[in-house]
């Protein structure tokens, strides 16, 4: 599915929890399905199962999974429940880096070639 990269100095459950929002995000996984359980993730990653456990509850809190007891984890429908305090992380991220962009001559109408194109990727070009 994806591997850890061990000289990160980001902890192993942050490259976990990131992994699986791009996978979500870019639809690679589905809208309820099953995600791999905590022990097989482990022995395939040959990581410590508490790690994945972490991972799967910072996921979860964020909205990207749900736990069915005695079946496993699956990927949610959408996030319902907006975590105000990551969005607005989110936004002064994104100014921080048009801000950056628009310091090293990039014009406007670039930025918004590139939001568009992003937008469109991501949605998979279905609001055009």
């Amino acid at each position: 599915m994806f591997q850890i990269d061990l000289k990160n100095r980001k902890p192993i459950y942050e490259q976990l929890v990131e992994k699986f929002k791009e996978l979500i995000i870019n639809d690679v996984l589905k809208a309820d399905e099953k995600i791999p359980s905590v022990r097989d993730l482990a022995k395939q990653l040959t990581i410590n199962p508490n790690t994945i456990q972490k991972a799967y509850r910072e996921l979860e809190r964020q909205g990207y999974i749900y736990s069915v007891r005695g079946r496993g984890s699956f990927v949610s429908k959408k996030i319902e429940k907006v975590d105000k305090e990551k969005v607005e992380k989110l936004k002064n991220e994104i100014i921080k880096n048009l801000s950056e962009l628009i310091y090293l001559g990039f014009e406007k109408k670039e930025l918004i070639k590139l939001l568009e194109e992003t937008y469109d990727r991501v949605k998979g070009g279905e609001n055009k």
